[in-house]
């Protein structure tokens, strides 16, 4: 059953684990009843595909997922032709012509457009601004309509048209004519309140002095002038890192030892290590 307010999907996507703030599930609430795209933008790190896998499970249904990536072109995102079966079919005097459903690989979008139900899928199109303007191109229909056309067979409609989320990390500018075809929201790096939230449900065995202090030391080291700022996925796995460790605060001499978990070059460790050893930065 739909949600039948943005107060009603926030409990839900809470149930499975995903917690939304009022903008993002109005967002989302809004997608679901419009039939509209949605167009999640924010650093990397920050839960844009967590939001889409949990807004499937908050809806009962399954995930349909594309990546992307420069170079994607219809054969991999859309539908390609099966080849090898074509080959073997022409050497049959029965098999009058090869381009028939019997040979149509199914690629997400159109699996997306096919879904029997009885619930739509959600079609998660992630990091859309790794691929190139021509794959984006190819999607206005699809985005548009809630469709795609097979030039040998025709268009193919969705009977109840999927919930496509698209996910970009604005590693370059998107086109206006997608941008027009999708609601919009922008996923900020949460407030230390609620990250320590999330980091409590997703990593149930850490300390509460542990998750306090690596909530404000990841706050500290977003405003350094890295290569990349570690997002809410790098501070969860650091506090994971270090609750294996049996550690329950920053003091323990361990800590260093784990920032590669927080920080992923060589540059971003040396400037949070400058920092000074987390736990005594204010000593």
């Amino acid at each position: 059953m739909p949600p039948d307010s943005s107060s009603d999907l926030r409990r839900r996507l809470d149930a499975v684990g995903y917690l939304a703030d009022d903008g993002l599930a109005m967002a989302a609430f809004l997608a679901v009843r419009l039939g509209r795209p949605l167009l999640l933008e924010g650093e990397p790190g920050v839960g844009k595909t967590a939001a889409a896998k949990a807004l499937a499970g908050a809806l009962g249904t399954v995930l349909i997922r594309l990546q992307c990536y420069d170079g994607l072109g219809v054969a991999e995102a859309l539908y390609e032709w099966n080849h090898q079966r074509q080959l073997l079919a022409v050497r049959s005097p029965s098999v009058s012509d090869l381009f028939t459903e019997e040979f149509l690989i199914e690629r997400a979008v159109l699996r997306a457009v096919r879904h029997p139900g009885p619930t739509p899928p959600v079609l998660l199109i992630d990091e859309i601004d790794r691929a190139d303007d021509e794959f984006e191109a190819l999607l206005f229909e699809f985005l548009g309509e809630a469709a795609v056309t097979v030039p040998e067979l025709g268009t193919f409609t969705a009977a109840q048209p999927p919930l496509v989320v698209l996910t970009s990390n604005r590693s370059r500018d998107l086109h206006d004519a997608l941008r027009r075809r999708c609601l919009y929201h922008w996923i900020d790096y949460p407030a230390p309140a609620r990250v320590a939230e999330i980091v409590r449900r997703t990593v149930p065995g850490a300390s509460e002095p542990l998750i306090g202090a690596a909530g404000d030391f990841v706050g500290r080291v977003r405003a350094l002038s890295l290569d990349k700022a570690p997002g809410l996925a790098e501070t969860i796995d650091w506090v994971a890192a270090l609750t294996v460790l049996g550690v329950t605060d920053l003091l323990a001499p361990e800590v260093p030892a784990t920032l590669g978990a927080l920080v992923k070059t060589p540059d971003d460790l040396a400037l949070v290590t400058a920092l000074g050893r987390p736990g005594h930065e204010d000593r």
